[in-house]
């Protein structure tokens, strides 16, 4: 198993000002982070998120890893609020999967509401739960999930990055099969679209990541765009990982080929080097080619030359 195609996408939507979600998409690390704060605030933590979570690296792996990446995203963002007074306050939410192809896993971790989704054989499943009020309500039977949609504190959330110094991380790891779809996105994918229209979305576009990505995005566009939209969906396909070339063994092969022999004259200081042999050579205009056109064109001279002569001695 390995990791197919991914795609990533972000938009300000209809009705924000400025967009303060992040997203990575990275393989095998793959977040979505949809900031909040005063100013720029928001913007700034989700930035510093994200940053956080690649300098983590790519040997960072399972449940372990992906919490470690989010607790020091929370202490960066923490520190940064703590030192620059006009943060103040500021946070982020963070939904991030880390991809394990060595043991077929995927470890998402997950703080705020950010969801991830998994399509898998037909069926779209919701992997994480919102650390919201309006999901506390529903989870305790207060509400409804239909009347959850509505609810006017929907978007008030319980948990952030960077709001504390300490920041509760929720883990979770699927074991992964070829042909799962993932999901990554900010609440303002789901507060616009139903799980079946993200469904239908990702169906219709033929399960393309580019194509999906685009195809959702408009879709909470064309329903309101009430907040920043932020797509990022990856594949698992069939096959072994492509294992790539080491460089001294491509050096090799360049310097085992043969080198025509222009090809090993530098330019003249001050010259511009033409363009490469081997190409000319293709066109048929290499040096030898050129030697006898200009034998031909002297010839042509020398014959005209006689011509006028010829006609102003008559």
């Amino acid at each position: 198993m390995r990791i197919g195609r991914a795609a990533g996408v972000t938009d300000t939507g209809r009705r924000r000002l400025r967009n303060e979600d992040a997203f990575i998409c990275e393989p095998p690390l793959f977040a979505v982070a949809d900031g909040m704060g005063g100013a720029r605030a928001g913007e700034v933590a989700a930035r510093l998120a994200a940053a956080a979570l690649e300098d983590a690296g790519v040997e960072t792996k399972g449940e372990q890893g992906v919490t470690a990446m989010i607790v020091e995203a929370n202490r960066r963002i923490w520190e940064r609020a703590v030192a620059d007074p006009t943060t103040a306050g500021m946070g982020t939410t963070v939904t991030a999967a880390l991809v394990d192809i060595d043991s077929g896993t995927v470890a998402i971790g997950h703080v705020g509401d950010s969801r991830a989704y998994l399509l898998r054989d037909g069926a779209l499943r919701q992997l994480t739960t919102d650390h919201s009020l309006v999901a506390e309500l529903v989870s305790s039977g207060v509400l409804t999930p239909e009347e959850a949609e509505r609810h006017p504190q929907r978007s008030a959330i319980t948990r952030a990055l960077g709001t504390e110094p300490a920041v509760d991380v929720e883990v979770l790891t699927i074991v992964g099969k070829p042909g799962d779809l993932y999901l990554l996105c900010s609440d303002g994918l789901p507060t616009m679209l139903s799980d079946s229209a993200v469904a239908s979305a990702l169906e219709a576009s033929d399960r393309d990541p580019t194509a999906a990505s685009e195809a959702l995005v408009a879709a909470a566009n064309r329903q309101g765009g009430e907040d920043n939209i932020t797509v990022v969906l990856f594949e698992l396909a069939e096959g072994e990982p492509p294992v790539p070339e080491p460089a001294a063994a491509a050096s090799e092969t360049i310097a085992d080929e043969p080198v025509p022999q222009e090809q090993e004259r530098e330019s003249e200081p001050g010259q511009e080097a033409e363009a490469s042999p081997a190409s000319l050579s293709r066109h048929g205009a290499g040096p030898g080619g050129r030697l006898a056109a200009l034998a031909f064109i002297v010839a042509v001279l020398v014959i005209g030359a006689l011509v006028l002569y010829w006609g102003f001695s008559k």
